[in-house]
């Protein structure tokens, strides 16, 4: 049994050697030109998806942009519901009604290519995130590839929660507040389509991007630049931190901010672990090797 397994680890040390010499042996020219295919490949991916989004514009436009800013909105629902439970106003969801205007003569042309874009890119997150993994992978180790098996998924489905976490929660909130913020009625709310759909897209990509903690964690704890005890010792510092950044891209009310920072917190807890992971798996392969 251990020659066998003295076997597998000779053939192994083989095909690590062999993949690295591989790689060794490519130019810088040659780096290029791979990582070139692999971003026209996601550009392709993206471009279809995105004339597929331009074609069904007018269902993405009023059945998911246009959608957090009416009150039959599934959050704005929920929240109308809490506040009467509460016997409060429901997390300011009680809506006037928000007017999204038009003032340039391209401009609803303009935003329905630039939302196609971003639209295409979300749904070719999967694909842009595979071809990203595909020319890494060459570069890692055996060991390490299978300690990165199921990578692309994670990630995936981590940006894609922190875009429906923005899309269901923070859009809503910031809208409701903007809508009935007035500093006098002589003032009517009238939004220009190109501000509305810019603080859609932002919102959204940050909460994507933010949502990738666990990843980022994953990766830096892997090459020892980070260790549980370092996020647990600032722990504090962190917390005070997430309620700035949801101070920052939710309405100036605390009940907004409360619940947009406590998934953040409960974000970080989950990155302690999986940095502690990270750490049992570095010691693991130090063992191993010694």
């Amino acid at each position: 049994m251990t020659e066998l397994t003295d076997k597998e680890k000779r053939k192994a040390e083989k095909r690590e050697k062999r993949d690295k010499d591989k790689v060794g042996e490519m130019s810088f020219f040659d780096h290029l030109e791979e990582l070139r295919w692999h971003i026209i490949r996601s550009f392709v991916a993206v471009l279809v998806l995105a004339v597929v989004a331009f074609i069904e514009q007018k269902f993405i436009f009023e059945q998911i942009i246009f959608k957090p800013k009416s009150p039959d909105f599934w959050t704005n629902r929920m929240f109308a519901k809490i506040g009467e439970f509460f016997g409060t106003s429901g997390a300011g969801t009680e809506q006037k009604g928000l007017e999204i205007i038009n003032i340039t003569v391209a401009g609803q042309f303009s935003m329905s290519m630039w939302t196609a874009i971003v639209a295409g890119i979300i749904g070719a997150s999967p694909i842009i995130f595979w071809e990203f993994w595909r020319f890494i992978k060459p570069a890692l180790y055996e060991n390490e590839k299978r300690v990165a098996t199921g990578a692309v998924f994670y990630t995936t489905i981590l940006f894609l929660l922190g875009v429906l976490f923005g899309y269901f929660l923070i859009i809503p909130l910031s809208i409701n507040f903007f809508a009935n913020y007035s500093i006098s009625e002589t003032v009517a709310n009238q939004i220009t389509i190109s501000s509305y759909i810019s603080m859609v897209v932002s919102i959204v990509l940050s909460s994507g991007v933010v949502f990738l903690l666990p990843v980022i964690t994953y990766s830096l704890s892997r090459v020892g630049l980070l260790t549980p005890e370092f996020m647990k010792r600032y722990r504090k510092h962190a917390i005070v931190l997430l309620f700035l950044l949801s101070a920052i891209i939710t309405p100036p009310d605390v009940f907004s901010q409360f619940v947009v920072a406590i998934p953040l917190v409960i974000l970080y807890e989950f990155s302690i672990f999986i940095s502690a992971r990270a750490i049992r798996i570095n010691e693991k392969k130090e063992r191993m090797n010694s």
